[in-house]
């Protein structure tokens, strides 16, 4: 049987049939270390990730891997879930981390939202007075109840320095059961 070897790896080939018996254990080889790399690659992102939303994320945000033997997270339609409200994610941008910050800590105190990330290291290009700007800014994610968009709207737009601020809320259809009723617990009724 021919070697097929793949272009990346023709000029590693050698050219006799003594040569090609040992290409192509060069090439198992490389499959069973490509797997092994690969199973350890994958459960290297999945450790990463699960500390990252440790990290990053709000307190009930941490992933779950049942493959790891971890309990998994029980998840909800949004639409079929008594125990849980309608709910959002609201994007806001800010200045600077400080801007964030006292942005973030005024709604949860009014308790207009659940859980704020603040995201840095935002560039954002758009068009301002005729023509086009760019400038840094940081990203707030928000969650909170749909019900809540217009107070949450207005909260921002008095403690915002932008003429403009953005608010764009987009909704959130499904997900975790327990993180929907956190959401549903932690804001206020409106």
């Amino acid at each position: 049987m021919p070697l097929l070897v793949p272009a990346p790896l023709r000029a590693l080939a050698p050219a006799t049939a003594a040569g090609e018996r040992e290409g192509q254990a060069l090439l198992r080889g490389r499959r069973r270390s490509s797997s092994l790399t690969g199973a350890i690659l994958f459960l290297s992102i999945g450790a990463v990730s699960a500390a990252v939303a440790c990290r990053t994320g709000c307190a009930f945000s941490h992933r779950r891997f049942p493959f790891l033997g971890v309990r998994g997270v029980s998840s909800a339609r949004m639409e079929s879930a008594s125990t849980t409200v309608p709910s959002i994610v609201v994007y806001v941008t800010v200045p600077n981390r400080e801007a964030g910050k006292k942005l973030s800590q005024s709604i949860i105190s009014e308790k207009l939202a659940a859980c704020v990330n603040i995201v840095p290291g935002i560039e954002s290009v758009y068009w301002w007075e005729g023509k086009v700007q760019s400038d840094s800014e940081e990203l707030l994610i928000i969650k909170t109840r749909e019900s809540l968009l217009n107070a949450l709207t207005e909260h921002v737009k008095a403690n915002h320095e932008y003429d403009v601020p953005e608010v764009i809320a987009l909704p959130i259809t499904g997900g975790s059961t327990k993180y929907l009723e956190w959401i549903k617990n932690t804001t206020k009724e409106n």
